[in-house]
């Protein structure tokens, strides 16, 4: 992950006092109700797309998600490389290619 992105988003929480407000809770709240946010650009329409608004309910689930890492004093890089590991496992290419199937399916 790019470091000057996180000093970027710390910075900008910091300079406002906010982190008393990042409890875990309070930021898993926040990322799920950005997430169902990014969910209204997909509601009655799946073919069209505000690509601005897509773009904002983004970034503001991923600042959220970094704010969390940081609360919980995580690597992302690393967190994100053991889940990959994880999955690696859970999907060899060979029974998971072009399949949307769960793991524990067959």
């Amino acid at each position: 992950m790019n470091n000057q992105i996180i000093r970027k988003i710390l910075e900008f929480r910091n300079e406002r006092d906010w982190k008393q407000f990042h409890t875990g809770d309070n930021l898993a709240k926040s990322i799920s109700i950005e997430a169902a946010e990014l969910l209204e650009e997909f509601q009655w329409n799946s073919h069209e797309r505000n690509l601005e608004n897509l773009k904002k309910e983004l970034a503001d689930i991923l600042i959220y998600c970094i704010l969390m890492a940081d609360t919980y004093n995580l690597d992302i890089e690393q967190i994100i490389l053991d889940k990959l590991a994880e999955n690696e496992i859970k999907y060899p290419v060979e029974m998971s290619k072009g399949s949307s199937k769960k793991y524990n399916e067959k």
